[in-house]
């Protein structure tokens, strides 16, 4: 085989194999600060996500949590035809965000971040503070809220408006399960971001 054809093998096989590997999870993804510390460069990104569209850390954390347990390829259950046979996904949601192809698409063209993947924690948290900044300009919410903007991440900013969560029971409940973690994840950060003893969390912000 020509070098030229098997160096280009061996970087389609490499690329193949990188992008196949899908990151495991936290080991306790019910604890904030037990996550950023050992996925240090998620912290990075989640501030990054913040700093530029003003969505609270605990917030994008918790729809994460919610919408794939922290997982990289998760994805939408399948329907089955005649009640065993897997048929096609309930959705085209893919990723840490679940988020659907026409969001993703119209975020990346946005943005500019054509190579941007929903199986990247970066990419991921940087769409759900987008998605959110949006629902915040455009809705007249808050950033804190995530109750709400959980509706409006699930229903789409049409169907909130329409008030079309108030005949879903199920979702109602969801979004009160994601403001309670969002509640839970802003004590935690804040337990670990004080300031005593130059806790390891402000030294990552600082990048020390």
């Amino acid at each position: 085989m020509p070098r030229i054809l098997l160096n280009t093998f061996l970087i389609i096989l490499v690329t193949t194999l990188l992008i196949g590997c899908a990151e495991p999870p936290p080991q306790n993804i019910n604890n904030a600060c037990d996550m950023l510390k050992e996925k240090k460069s998620w912290y990075r990104a989640a501030a990054h996500s913040q700093h530029r569209w003003g969505i609270p850390i605990e917030v994008m954390l918790a729809f994460i949590h919610q919408e794939s347990s922290f997982r990289s390829k998760a994805k939408p259950p399948r329907k089955e035809l005649l009640g065993f046979i897997p048929w096609f996904r309930t959705s085209s949601a893919k990723g840490y965000a679940q988020a659907v192809d026409q969001s993703w698409k119209e975020y990346k063209k946005e943005n500019n971040r054509w190579f941007a993947r929903r199986t990247s924690f970066k990419d991921s948290i940087d769409f759900i503070g987008w998605y959110n900044h949006k629902s915040v300009q455009q809705l007249n919410l808050v950033p804190h809220d995530a109750y709400s903007l959980y509706l409006a991440y699930h229903e789409g900013r049409g169907g909130f408006s329409r008030k079309s969560y108030q005949q879903k029971d199920w979702l109602i409940k969801v979004a009160r399960k994601v403001q309670r973690r969002s509640a839970e994840y802003r004590k935690q950060l804040h337990s670990c971001t004080l300031e005593k003893s130059g806790s390891w969390l402000s030294r990552l912000l600082h990048g020390s």
